[in-house]
């Protein structure tokens, strides 16, 4: 059976970030850990050992497979820092047409600094994944 790697863990958050070697990526940790848990009214917490996530979700795929993730989170990784939004959603395509300088993969979306985004839209962001996944994951959102 499916082990689940990432899941929520008590690790500390300001230790994590205090960890982080960088210290322009370690301020930046710093404002969006401000930033998501102003706008997603939930207290940050560590997934794994390298996520910073915010609220919860239970999922479940068509294929059976389930499990708990972040509603919304964040990583400073070494290159760039990593955003976590909901997949699936059109509506994140739209607001990252105006995020400013970012990347992005299947399921995140990459930053090399705060500055290059726009903040406003970031938040905007965070706002529609939550919305997204509760609509989605009624349940146990």
């Amino acid at each position: 059976m499916y082990e689940q790697k990432t899941k929520e863990t008590d690790g500390d958050v300001i230790e994590f970030i205090e960890s982080v070697d960088n210290p322009k990526k370690r301020q930046d940790a710093y404002r969006l850990l401000e930033i998501f848990e102003t706008t997603s009214g939930y207290r940050a917490k560590m997934w794994g050992t390298s996520i910073i996530g915010f609220g919860s979700y239970h999922y479940i795929y068509p294929t059976g497979h389930e499990g708990d993730a972040p509603l919304v989170g964040f990583s400073p990784r070494k290159s760039k820092t990593s955003l976590y939004f909901a997949t699936g959603d059109q509506e994140r395509q739209a607001l990252l047409s105006n995020f400013g300088k970012h990347t992005f993969g299947k399921s995140c979306v990459y930053i090399n600094k705060v500055d290059d985004i726009d903040v406003e839209v970031l938040k905007k962001l965070i706002n529609r994944s939550i919305s997204f996944l509760q609509e989605l994951y009624p349940e146990k959102a």
